[in-house]
């Protein structure tokens, strides 16, 4: 199923240390191949995360974060497929003992693809254009602790905080380093990843190219075409005739049982970030109260969706956070599905008869066939869904920036994003102010042990006054060719490192 990414509107912290050296590019699994074995291949991979644009803070979506993220773009500390924090183009660190100031040193000899040199100058210019006024980027409200960014000499950069937080260093991953001088980052691209920026066919495809003055180890391929799909059956089909080498994130879990009986491919079941809500405008009656959201919640059979769409794959959810996060707890019992408590609940609450309201619901998949599932699901308890289904845009426009709406559906793809429902002013409005203190307070927590604590007691908050309805997870599923090598399989985040693939 076609699942086109809209908006990533998230934000995360974590309490992850540096850990290791320097993040350089490549994979730890190279299964025997020499990197000479592919060193002239041009990988295919099949996608159906097309950017919106190339600038991840003018909305580029999903797509441009899989196709640009560590291949053309990188940061100061990189977040790698299996969660950790790494040091990139920051060769070291210092912070004062107060937490408030940050020095990084730069690596040296770095080069954008355009020639030009990397220096603490591009650092500051690149964080100022995620916090700008004009920004769409869903880092911008993290880097709001940034008092100001100095830069004393070339090779350093220098960060002081208004408050402490323990976050700081994770949110920089997530922040691309462009050359200052760079101009309409919408359809060009000069950063200093192992790739350059060749072509976009828009609807068709993205092209990367191996970039030879790169600073790190350099890439195991020649590069890389993304090929876009908008329907679950051709991308398999482009998969079956070798027309790409791998699925970033397969679409159609029927269509799994032709790769996984077959020696040709290899079908990886990844841990995936992405969750599917039933978001409630928690500001707009009925779902200001909080019996209310909780006989929707308990109204819903979520195993028995997250079957029919995924099978065997995918993960029931009890709330905001995935199973990877490190203040993770299984609350898939709190608002669990009960027909007859939502009933009671919907009584208790002055809607004994039910009530309407309408679901906005994008209009790629699965949300129609989620939409229809909680209709169908919420007529058992009184409530009378109407569907209303909207674009991509449209739902940027009407659900996210206007608050236009009473209930939505949408992914979330982000790890370590339960921190959204500690501020009031995010789009599904929820206010509970003991959760805003907790979220506050494990932010300028000291130690990691202090802000896991702090964030299971937040979580379970939310996840008892149904602030959202959380579906379920979805599955992570990479499906490749056997002759491929050291992909990656998670996709935190959405993001795909494609230096370290290796065709034999």
């Amino acid at each position: 199923m076609n699942r086109r990414a809209v908006i990533r509107t998230l934000a995360a912290v974590t309490a992850l240390s540096l850990t290791g050296g320097l993040a350089a590019c490549g994979s730890d699994d190279d299964s025997g191949a020499s990197a000479a074995d592919s060193s002239s291949a041009i990988i295919q991979v099949g996608s159906v995360y097309e950017p919106q644009n190339l600038d991840n803070t003018a909305g580029g979506g999903q797509g441009v974060t899989e196709a640009l993220n560590g291949n053309v773009y990188e940061g100061l500390f990189t977040l790698t497929d299996t969660g950790a924090v790494e040091p990139l183009l920051a060769k070291d660190q210092k912070v004062s003992d107060d937490g408030l100031t940050y020095t990084f040193t730069l690596q040296p000899n770095v080069k954008f693809h355009s020639g030009a040199a990397l220096t603490s100058k591009d650092v500051k210019a690149s964080v100022e254009r995620v916090t700008a006024e004009n920004s769409k980027s869903a880092r911008k409200s993290n880097l709001a602790v940034i008092k100001s960014i100095d830069t004393p000499d070339d090779a350093t950069v220098v960060f002081t905080l208004s408050s402490r937080s323990i976050s700081f260093v994770y949110n920089l991953s997530y922040i691309w380093i462009s050359n200052a001088a760079a101009t309409d980052l919408t359809t060009t691209a000069d950063g200093t990843g192992p790739y350059k920026f060749g072509e976009w066919k828009r609807g068709s495809t993205l092209s990367l190219t191996k970039f030879d003055g790169y600073w790190g180890t350099a890439a195991k391929n020649a590069g890389v075409v993304f090929h876009y799909f908008t329907d679950a059956t051709a991308l398999n089909n482009a998969l079956l005739t070798n027309a790409v080498d791998i699925v970033t994130s397969e679409q159609s879990p029927d269509a799994l049982a032709q790769f996984s009986g077959n020696a040709s491919y290899k079908v990886n079941d990844g841990k995936g970030t992405t969750k599917l809500l039933l978001a409630f405008n928690d500001k707009v009656a009925p779902f200001d109260k909080v019996a209310v959201r909780q006989a929707v919640s308990q109204a819903i059979d979520d195993k028995k969706l997250l079957t029919s769409i995924w099978g065997e794959y995918g993960t029931e959810i009890g709330s905001m956070v995935p199973p990877t996060d490190p203040w993770y707890e299984d609350l898939t019992s709190v608002n669990a599905y009960n027909v007859e408590n939502a009933k009671k609940l919907l009584t208790d609450a002055g809607f004994p008869n039910g009530f309407t309201f309408s679901l906005d619901t994008p209009s790629y998949d699965p949300h129609p066939t989620a939409a229809t599932f909680i209709k169908s699901e919420l007529a058992k308890v009184g409530i009378t869904v109407n569907i209303n289904t909207i674009t991509a845009d449209e739902w940027y426009t009407k659900v996210y920036q206007k608050r236009d709406f009473a209930a939505t559906l949408q992914e979330h793809v982000n790890d370590r994003d339960v921190v959204w429902y500690g501020n009031p002013d995010f789009y599904w409005g929820y206010n509970n102010t003991q959760v805003t203190d907790l979220v506050n307070k494990a932010e300028q927590a000291t130690t990691t042990d202090e802000q896991t604590s702090l964030l299971k007691q937040a979580n379970k908050i939310i996840a008892e006054e149904a602030a959202s309805d959380w579906l379920y997870l979805y599955p992570q599923i990479v499906v490749a060719s056997s002759k491929l090598t050291g992909y990656p399989v998670n996709g935190l985040n959405a993001q795909f490192f494609a230096y370290g693939i290796v065709k034999s």
